[in-house]
């Protein structure tokens, strides 16, 4: 039999022609009438929003009324879900306007720690909070300088990292001095500064100062002696500074989930530069609105359906937060769906591995918690802190105040300082007000009761079971509740699992 060869050219000519003849034959089988038929519009839809119907394309009034309220929800609902962080940072600011803090020298601290009476996303009770707000536009440069031993960090307005201080900052936890720069700032730097860049006027500075033998008094001693704020401008005459007791006084620092949200937004517009945030987002609040410059006086139907559109935000930022079906969220999820964090993307800028924004990760982040810094995403062994939070027990059911529960922390918690329990309210995302302003545990100063092996029982209900009042939270009749488990310098076997929480149990009756 006589053999042929071909060349590789000669197959890629056949292969080009193949594909060819087959785009041919498959326009060939379509008509004109397979075209209309993708690019028409029926004359009548029914959708989640409704029947729409049209005349030959042409919108009927009813139709164009519903689209439009449509597309204005859905702008309400983006808005608030994207938008959260700088609403969160705005109802901040005004908490501490509450309790007097107008300048950056004046600073709120929580002397005898954090206390159910504040409401604060999501606190801890076991270090010391100093806390306040510079605004460039008036001060310029600011120059912050920090207390040794402490972690702080630097968020802009949009709640976007802007510097570490202290342990976890260029300092490294000696002390140091920081310039915080305002937008577009050209000035003279001087030197012998740690140099910050923000992204817009308002600045938030949170530092945690730590337990000393389970004593605060060390960490407000040293912050009131060692922190400094003032303008660079007035380094050679700065202003007293003004350290302002906020433990156990109410002030309100979490954002509104309903209208008042976008009255929120719309304030930090008025006062910010237009460059704060992009275009895009800039005029994706501008059709509802909300434009520098320019009142926000919406009419009733408007300001009804941003209220609706506030409030499905914020239930969708529940599921996101509490019912996800997301497993990457879970610590076990392949046997135990309990643990979860808010932090499981891995990185401060909610950034997927395959660098696209995760917008879901950062709404369960942003509705829970206030305060980004690499510091708290990244797994760094002894260093800092972790987290896991649980809102259902083993049976997969919400945690109920009116139940007593029990899990177990196994032998040897692995925490390089210390382990902490809080609970915190399903509705405010706050400390849970209990008789007891302190609603946690923790292994520093609650004086818990190990067992034989080293395992610890923690019980959370009503009232604590008998003989167990050392290792006992208390909970509210109808009132929800969740978790998070804090452990003071994570070690390896957090990271690596081999160490795990138990599952949370109902003790039955």
């Amino acid at each position: 039999m006589k053999s042929f060869s071909v060349s590789p050219l000669g197959l890629i000519i056949t292969g080009i022609a193949s594909i060819v003849l087959f785009a041919a034959a498959l326009a060939a089988a379509e008509t004109p009438e397979d075209v209309l038929q993708r690019l028409a519009m029926p004359d009548r839809i029914d959708t989640r929003i409704g029947t729409l119907e049209f005349s030959d394309g042409m919108p009927t009034e009813a139709t164009a009324r519903a689209a439009l309220d449509y597309l204005v929800f859905q702008r309400g609902v983006d808005v608030f879900l994207d938008e959260m962080r700088a609403a969160s940072m705005v109802a901040l600011r005004n908490g501490h306007r509450e309790l007097g803090v107008e300048r950056s020298n004046q600073v709120i601290l929580t002397e005898q720690l954090m206390r159910s009476e504040s409401i604060w996303l999501t606190p801890n009770t076991e270090t010391v909070y100093a806390s306040t707000f510079l605004d460039l536009s008036v001060d310029g440069p600011t120059v912050i300088e920090s207390p040794p031993n402490v972690l702080g960090i630097l968020d802009d307005m949009w709640m976007r990292y802007v510097g570490d201080i202290g342990n976890a900052g260029p300092d490294r936890g000696q002390g140091g001095t920081f310039l915080i720069v305002p937008p577009g700032y050209e000035g003279e730097i001087p030197n012998g500064f740690h140099v910050f860049r923000s992204e817009t006027y308002g600045v938030w500075l949170i530092v945690r100062g730590f337990l000393v033998d389970g004593d605060p008094g060390p960490a407000v001693a040293s912050i009131k002696r060692h922190l400094r704020i003032y303008p660079l401008g007035r380094a050679q005459d700065p202003p007293e500074m003004e350290f302002i007791n906020s433990s156990g006084r109410y002030h309100n620092t979490v954002h509104a989930n309903d209208f008042h949200f976008y009255e929120e937004i719309n304030s930090l517009i008025q006062v910010e530069h237009e460059d704060a945030i992009d275009p895009n987002m800039r005029g994706r609040l501008a059709l509802l609105g909300i434009e520098k410059g320019k009142a926000f006086d919406p009419d009733e139907r408007l300001r009804k359906t941003l209220d609706e559109a506030a409030r499905v935000g914020a239930a969708i930022a529940r599921v996101l937060s509490f019912a996800s079906n997301d497993d990457t969220i879970y610590f076990y999820p392949e046997d135990d769906r309990t643990w979860f964090s808010s932090f499981a993307i891995g990185n401060h800028e909610f950034m997927a591995e395959r660098g696209w924004l995760h917008r879901d990760a950062r709404t369960t982040f942003m509705y829970n918690a206030i305060g980004i810094t690499p510091a708290m995403a990244v797994a760094m062994p002894g260093i800092g802190s972790a987290y896991a939070a649980a809102v259902r027990d083993a049976g997969g059911n919400y945690l109920d105040g009116a139940k007593t529960y029990k899990f177990t922390l196994p032998p040897n918690p692995p925490a390089k300082d210390f382990w902490s329990l809080v609970l915190y309210d399903s509705q405010t995302r706050s400390l849970l007000q209990t008789d007891n302003p302190y609603p946690s545990l923790n292994s520093e100063r609650s004086g818990v009761e190990p067992n034989p092996d080293g395992s610890v029982d923690i019980y959370f209900g009503p009232t604590a079971p008998e003989g167990k009042e050392k290792n006992w939270i208390q909970t509210v009749p109808g009132k929800g509740f969740w978790l998070i488990l804090r452990l003071y310098g994570p070690l390896e076997p957090w990271f690596d699992k081999t160490w795990r929480p138990g599952k949370i149990e109902q003790v039955e009756d």
